[in-house]
């Protein structure tokens, strides 16, 4: 009996001192709050030095050194040579550059920025700001000329409709998405991108991301179409847009019968590397479409993508060299704006999948670097962008090592998904 009472004050005594045991100290997020509040700080200041005027932040001035873009593609010159921009004149190197118009790719990602960061922090002065750039963009609901539409308006009046509904928004989406679906072509079965080049019905990787503006549109009317077009699409860029490895080719171009005219690259490094960037928007636009279709087919595509990259990024800070087949050098400029893409695309694969911790864990690896010294830039410098060191197209001597837009875009959209999938708000942190 003694034995008994024994054992039973032996298990009261272990387990009042458990009890008193010291608490599991909270995962500190003070890089994130000093993330955010960096970004306000400088859309702020920027918003601020724009003004009334009808300008919208692209990058900063870079030029180019042959010598150093010989080195980098492994190639004479001569096989590059007239894909070259023109050197931008020594005055504005080091300036911001702006969009050339509302018509530029790139134009929605600003005002995308702006929801974003407001959808973070509450701020009302940056809806207001939001709204106003977003208004800039209204006449492009009625321009057909590129696939890059979907980039322009779901950045945009996309983020401006999820916050702030209002008819006009939603029709301009509606008009949009219909104007992207006026470049499918059904018996190719593709979304076509470009309409210059030499090739008969290009389609590049980058595609993927304007599919998410048709799924949004077939969610807002309900008509069927706009979802088959995105997924007829995704299922002939599958079937031919990748290699074994699931790395993927930039451009594919089709003969009106479908059947395949050339496959190779305008930004990579060669037609058959792996451009970084490419990857990660292959990744995140298998994603989406598991999102929306719940089609298997489509989460074992953006899971085999998702290994590759982790497979091949052999960075020590995982933000990849602009291209993975690029010389493995100091001198080799990292690509920022791919490793932001793929954080946001991995923190919404992670809610999707049974393993997805593996994916949430390397895409938080991937903003603890984001938001490092290294990468974040410091409030009042980089000319108001956020992230440093991005690379937009090194083959054509266009915006090498300095910050772009949507690479802003994308890390700001990993920080809000991070903070939904943590269950974090900005007041907390």
């Amino acid at each position: 009996m003694k034995n008994i009472l024994l054992l039973g004050y032996v298990v009261v005594m272990l387990l009042e001192c458990s009890s008193c045991a010291s608490p599991q100290p909270e995962e500190d997020y003070g890089w994130l709050k000093s993330a955010i509040d960096t970004s306000v700080r400088q859309l702020e200041e920027t918003v601020a030095d724009i003004g009334d005027s009808v300008l919208l932040p692209r990058s900063i001035w870079t030029g180019y050194d042959i010598d150093f873009l010989c080195s980098q593609l492994q190639q004479n010159p001569m096989t590059f040579k007239d894909s070259l921009r023109v050197k931008p004149v020594t005055e504005v190197l080091g300036t911001r550059r702006y969009c050339t118009s509302i018509y530029d790719w790139t134009s929605g990602f600003f005002p995308g920025n702006l929801w974003l960061i407001y959808q973070i922090t509450g701020k009302e002065n940056l809806k207001d700001a939001a709204i106003h750039f977003t208004n800039f963009l209204y006449p492009v609901r009625k321009y057909k000329g590129t696939h890059d539409i979907g980039f322009m308006m779901n950045c945009s009046y996309g983020n401006a409709y999820r916050l702030a509904p209002a008819d006009s928004v939603r029709q301009a989406l509606i008009q949009t998405a219909d104007n992207l679906c006026g470049r499918f072509d059904s018996k190719i079965g593709c979304i076509r991108s470009w309409d210059f080049g030499r090739w008969n019905f290009p389609v590049i990787i980058d595609n993927m991301m304007n599919l998410d503006l048709l799924f949004y549109v077939y969610r807002l009317t309900g008509n069927p179409q706009y979802k088959e077009i995105a997924l007829q699409h995704a299922r002939v860029t599958q079937q031919h847009q990748f290699r074994e490895d699931y790395s993927s080719y930039h451009v594919v171009s089709y003969n009106d019968d479908r059947s395949v005219e050339e496959k190779c690259t305008h930004q990579g490094k060669n037609d058959d590397s792996a451009w970084a960037r490419g990857q990660a928007w292959g990744v995140y636009g298998y994603t989406s479409c598991y999102r929306e279709s719940k089609n298997t087919l489509f989460l074992q595509q953006a899971k085999n993508i998702a290994a590759m990259i982790m497979d091949r990024v052999k960075t020590e800070d995982l933000i990849p060299l602009w291209d993975y087949d690029a010389p493995d050098t100091p001198e080799t400029p990292r690509d920022v704006s791919a490793a932001s893409i793929t954080a946001s695309a991995l923190i919404e694969l992670s809610t999707l999948t049974e393993n997805g911790q593996i994916y949430l864990n390397y895409a938080e690896k991937l903003l603890h670097s984001l938001s490092s010294d290294a990468y974040l830039a410091k409030a009042g410098t980089n000319q108001g962008f956020l992230l440093m060191h991005s690379v937009g197209s090194l083959p054509n001597g266009s915006e090498i090592d300095t910050p772009l837009n949507y690479a802003d875009y994308y890390y700001l959209e990993a920080l809000l998904r991070y903070m939904q999938v943590k269950r974090l708000d900005y007041e907390s942190l």
